[in-house]
């Protein structure tokens, strides 16, 4: 865990145990931060539970796999809290081209170009680092919960206009012994891909 540290002080981190069969939770409550259980497997039921149980104004969403400086969550909350916009969004930069298998990178363009045709998304990603305010976010109402939970949320706030402000995030190898469920099988990534066009039909 350690990204924990790295953390800016502005934020209080929860951690949202989807099934963890290791001892992260335990070692992110040493380390201060609060830590929800989340019975309903998938990223949105762990995403909206994580919402549920913060308490700030603003809140902050990105994967606790190393993949991301959350120092770079600053710029996206100063855009947020000025006013400039309502969400502020990362733009995924590999750090290396081993970092972004072909197969999801070609996942997320295809997606991508979809939501900006059909609707003009003003976005470039899919959000892997975003930040809004709270009371918002549970008022767009997204309701998937599982892979299909960004998508979902970026064509609602599109739909309701939000004003999007997006920054370049460095995207950086996965922390050792870690594998993510998505872009690290073709398997993984077709599964996502599913519940995506679930949430576009």
């Amino acid at each position: 865990m350690g990204l924990l540290p790295r953390v800016p002080p502005e934020f209080h981190v929860v951690v949202v145990d989807n099934g963890s069969v290791d001892d992260t939770a335990s070692v992110a409550r040493a380390l201060g931060a609060t830590v929800v259980s989340e019975s309903r497997p998938g990223y949105g039921a762990a995403v909206h539970a994580g919402v549920v149980a913060s308490t700030h104004d603003y809140v902050a969403v990105m994967d606790g796999d190393g993949s991301f400086d959350p120092s770079e969550l600053l710029p996206l909350l100063d855009d947020v809290r000025s006013g400039r916009a309502d969400i502020g969004v990362g733009r995924r930069r590999p750090v290396s081209s081993r970092v972004w298998p072909w197969h999801a990178r070609l996942g997320n363009a295809l997606i991508v170009a979809w939501l900006r045709r059909r609707i003009r998304m003003r976005a470039h990603d899919i959000a892997p680092m975003r930040v809004c305010r709270r009371e918002a976010l549970l008022e767009l109402d997204v309701r998937d919960r599982r892979f299909g939970y960004p998508v979902e949320l970026l064509q609602r706030l599109t739909v309701a206009d939000w004003r999007v402000s997006e920054r370049d995030v460095a995207y950086h190898p996965r922390a050792e012994g870690t594998r993510s469920k998505v872009s690290g099988s073709v398997k993984g990534t077709l599964r996502t891909a599913r519940d995506f066009y679930r949430v576009l039909r």
